[in-house]
């Protein structure tokens, strides 16, 4: 194990869209976690109004702006050991990177912990991941880095329309989009472009449509890596798995399907050098099985939060061990209290998530959602089947609904309009399409949502 006696954590700053508690619920984690271990902690977030930021989570709080220059200043006073930058979300994995970049690092002898300079950057540098994936005959959909409008508009045309926009190194799809021609391209590159730290965008062939399966993988040192969640978004590719709904475990997977996308997820963890956890995000055809890798989060992310409290692993505080040098096999798990952070969680309950939308308070605001952001929160909800837990969650969103219901509607015109452009209200014209006679074969070829979980919705409808 690393000499390691000071860590300095960053917290992921203000609640923002895409950026919210989540990371406060890890960063704590992380904190009480390296104390137990007897390290002193350093902790610096912009945000006052967090659980992370009170006097008994960690040992030195700073409350100063993330920015390169505050948190050098930081670690020239403080001198840390280390730095663990992977439980502030997208804003730790910047300062990380422009810190290094800036040579504080190397300068004050600060280990990155966790996860390595390199692979925040194979991570996040849409160029460098590809080639990764590549390197390691991994399938990603056709894709290409560019920095300029002209180099997009020649990508695009080259692999052709739609394609997705990924800005590098940003957070919940922010500047991202599906452009459909080249005047939707330039709009949607420029923008990228802009809020892009390195200016990069991905132009990649959109894969709208088929189904998205995520993975949760944790990794040691000794190259032990475990999986520890399987979740599958019930909107398809095309809307971004913040704004989805998600189910865990994964419910259509055959067990050829699991055991192909469990190995390239560790496969893939592996070769990015990851010690601690990390998302994998994979798009699955409907019909030929065939996947694609779309997107490695080398971080504590959104879907850690879900996954450690659907299986009752705590993932960010396993992590936080894991950094400092600990095996899996020598972390207790708090939660069970009698397994080692080696054994693989398995559950034998469904968890439903599903975003909530601000869109009570900003009445004039665009609904359609999509590949950006746009929700400020989400509930989760446990069941012993589907139903079950699909009607707590609708019942948990606060929006004056006692369960899986639907607007009222009965124009088939309207509804089917509704189920094609996808909305916070899509969910409840489903139910209205239900109502009004539509088949589940028809409202899947609408949604492309699986048939698996329409036929589950239609039960509710139905025995109500």
């Amino acid at each position: 194990m690393y000499k390691i006696e000071k860590v300095l954590i960053i917290g992921s700053g203000p609640i923002q869209i895409g950026q919210a508690a989540e990371f406060d619920y890890s960063g704590s984690q992380a904190c009480l976690s390296l104390r137990e271990e007897g390290i002193t902690t350093v902790l610096v977030n912009s945000n006052p109004a967090t659980i992370m930021t009170e006097l008994d989570v960690a040992d030195i709080v700073y409350i100063e702006p993330l920015t390169p220059e505050i948190v050098a200043k930081i670690i020239e006073k403080e001198n840390p050991d280390g730095i663990l930058p992977t439980m502030g979300g997208q804003t730790g994995l910047n300062l990380a990177s422009s810190l290094a970049v800036m040579g504080v690092l190397k300068e004050h002898d600060v280990k990155v912990l966790g996860t390595p300079i390199e692979t925040i950057q194979k991570g996040e540098d849409r160029d460098s991941f590809a080639n990764l994936m590549k390197e390691i005959n991994e399938p990603i959909p056709p894709n290409e880095a560019v920095t300029s409008i002209s180099e997009a508009l020649e990508v695009s045309h080259k692999i052709g329309y739609p394609v997705i926009i990924r800005p590098a190194y940003t957070l919940g799809g922010g500047g991202g989009g599906i452009a459909n021609n080249d005047q939707e391209l330039e709009k949607i590159a420029g923008r990228g472009m802009q809020v892009s730290m390195i200016h990069q965008i991905l132009v990649e062939k959109s894969v709208a449509g088929w189904y998205e399966i995520e993975y949760e993988v944790m990794r040691d040192s000794r190259d032990n890596c475990i999986t520890i969640c399987s979740m599958e978004n019930i909107d398809p590719m095309g809307i971004h798995t913040g704004e989805s709904m998600v189910v865990a475990p994964a419910q259509t997977l055959s067990d050829v399907d699991n055991q192909i996308l469990k190995n390239a997820s560790l496969k893939i963890i592996r070769a990015l050098g990851i010690e601690g956890g990390c998302n994998i995000q994979f798009a699955l055809h409907p019909q030929t099985r065939e996947y694609l890798v779309i997107e490695v989060n080398p971080r504590v992310s959104r879907s850690s939060a879900l996954a450690s409290k659907a299986t009752g692993y705590p993932i960010a505080r396993v992590a936080a061990k894991v950094a400092i040098g600990k095996t899996l096999d020598e972390i207790p798990n708090s939660v069970t209290k009698k397994t080692p952070a080696s054994f693989e969680p398995s559950i034998d309950y469904v968890v439903i998530k599903i975003p909530r939308w601000p869109f009570d308070k900003f009445k004039d605001a665009d609904k359609e959602i999509g590949t950006q952001m746009k929700s400020t929160g989400e509930v989760m909800a446990i069941g012993r089947t589907f139903e079950e837990a699909l009607q707590k969650a609708v019942r948990s969103l606060d929006i004056g609904k006692d369960g899986f219901t639907g607007t009222g509607e009965k124009d088939l015109e309207v509804i089917k309009k509704n189920l094609v452009i996808p909305t916070d209200q899509r969910l409840f014209y489903i139910a209205d399409a239900i109502k009004n006679g539509m088949s589940v074969e028809e409202i899947s070829d609408l949604t492309k949502i699986c048939p698996f979980f329409l036929e589950k919705m239609r039960n509710i409808v139905v025995n109500s």
